[in-house]
C-alpha cells in the first residue's frame, strides 16, 4: 500500500480513537474527524463510507489481531480451561482500545464478533461439530457467558476472575477432563 494512503488511514484512525474516547459514535461527525485528522471530508470518503464503516473496519482489525495472538483459539471445546485463559489474556493486552472502540452502543457487537471468529476457527478444526446443536450451544454459552461475566466482574481481580471462568468452562464443557485449565 502506498505510504501516503497508509499515513492518511492512520491519521483517520487515530483521530477516530481520540474522538471515540470522549464521545459516543453517534455524536462523531465526519467534519470534526476530518479536521482532527488534518484531511478534508472528500479524503475521508475515499477510504470509508461513513463513521460506522470506519468503526467496523477498526473493530474487525482489532479482533483479528487479538484472535491471531491467541495460541490455540480453536481448542475451546477440547481444552476449554486453557483456551479460556489464552483468550482472556489476549484481550487483556488490548483492554484500552477494546473499551474505546466497543463502548456505548457498540458493546454488544464485541461479544458477537468474538463468538463468530472463534466459532469459525473451532469449526474449521472440527468440521464434525458443524450442525451439532450441543456443540453450538456449548460454544455460545462458553463465549457469551464468559465475556459477560468478565465485563461485569473483571474489574475485581481480573486474573482471579479469568481463572474462575476457566475452571467453570472446563467443568461445563469437559467434565471429568483435565483437572486444571
Amino acid at each position: 500500500m502506498d505510504l501516503r494512503i497508509q499515513r492518511t488511514r492512520t491519521n483517520i484512525q487515530n483521530a477516530f480513537i481520540e474522538l471515540r474516547s470522549r464521545k459516543p459514535i453517534e455524536k462523531i461527525t465526519i467534519k470534526e474527524l476530518s479536521e482532527l485528522a488534518f484531511i478534508n471530508k472528500a479524503t475521508f470518503y475515499q477510504h470509508y463510507h461513513d463513521i460506522y464503516d470506519l468503526a467496523e473496519s477498526m473493530e474487525d482489525e482489532l479482533i483479528d489481531n487479538i484472535i491471531g495472538s491467541i495460541p490455540h483459539p480453536d481448542t475451546l471445546l477440547d481444552r476449554p480451561g486453557r483456551a479460556t485463559v489464552e483468550i482472556f489474556q489476549a484481550f487483556q493486552s488490548q483492554t484500552r482500545l477494546l473499551y474505546i472502540l466497543f463502548s456505548g452502543s457498540r458493546r454488544s457487537v464485541l461479544v458477537t464478533k468474538i463468538e463468530e471468529r472463534i466459532r469459525d476457527l473451532v469449526m474449521r478444526s472440527h468440521s464434525e461439530y458443524e450442525r451439532c446443536a450441543e456443540k453450538e450451544i456449548l460454544l455460545t454459552f462458553a463465549i457469551q457467558g464468559s465475556f459477560h461475566a468478565f465485563l461485569k466482574h473483571g474489574g475485581q481481580e481480573p486474573e482471579r476472575v479469568i481463572q474462575t471462568l476457566a475452571e467453570y468452562t472446563q467443568k461445563m464443557i469437559a467434565p471429568g477432563g483435565e483437572a486444571t485449565p
